[in-house]
């Protein structure tokens, strides 16, 4: 493999870097907003709330079973409006943190029902306010919870990349289809699945150290 391939290489893979890591930190700002939202509002939350509840639910799921391929599509109008293009690294943000909110709300939802109902009554009866139960208690209690989903989130959101780079977005998956696929360059193809493989085995080896760190 040249020197000029083996630019193209980092060149692509920082820009699926810059697509991940943005997308995970605006669908996890996203996401955790609205999985409080749906634990507070739930028939068990500190504040239910049966209408804005469905509401959030019915659209969380909608959006949950979009193929990604389909939803990159289907909100290319919204993209551009927000970014002013459909196509390269950034607009695939657009898609990409849209996909992965409603799976980090559904994730924060799920943590923040586990935790013990017990611990919460204390805190009422210590006469904590709703908002210090959430973030000093549930949240704080569900921490490797959460990060154990996220972990998986990102890894989702990786694999979300390489496809949105068949479609016009920059990085790995770009690198795939027009420099392995289209060329019939195996050496290519190959570099890119064990970068993939890589990216995600580091991911996820993280994620378990700071689970049980945290644990």
């Amino acid at each position: 493999m040249d020197s000029k391939m083996i630019n193209i290489i980092i060149e692509e893979f920082g820009k699926t870097v810059y697509m991940v890591f943005f997308s995970t930190l605006f669908a996890s700002v996203l996401g955790f907003l609205l999985g409080i939202i749906l634990t507070v509002t739930s028939d068990s939350g500190l504040k239910p709330n049966k209408v804005i509840y469905r509401v959030l639910d019915v659209v969380i799921n909608v959006l949950r079973s979009f193929p990604f391929i389909i939803l990159i599509v289907a909100i290319i109008p919204f993209t551009r409006a927000i970014v002013g293009t459909s196509i390269g690294e950034t607009a695939a943000i657009v898609p990409l943190t849209i996909a992965a909110a409603p799976f980090v709300a559904r994730i924060i939802e799920g943590a923040l029902k586990e935790v013990d109902p017990g611990v919460i009554e204390a805190a009422k009866s210590f006469g904590a306010s709703n908002t210090q139960i959430i973030f000093k208690v549930m949240i704080k209690e569900a921490v490797p919870s959460i990060i154990s989903g996220l972990t998986l989130t990102v890894i989702s959101i990786i694999g979300y990349s390489a496809m949105a780079g068949s479609v016009g977005a920059g990085g790995i998956g770009k690198l795939a289809i027009s420099y392995g696929f289209q060329r019939f360059n195996t050496e290519v193809m190959i570099v890119t699945v064990v970068i993939l493989i890589i990216i995600v085995q580091a991911l996820q080896s993280l994620g378990n150290y700071l689970y049980k760190k945290l644990s």
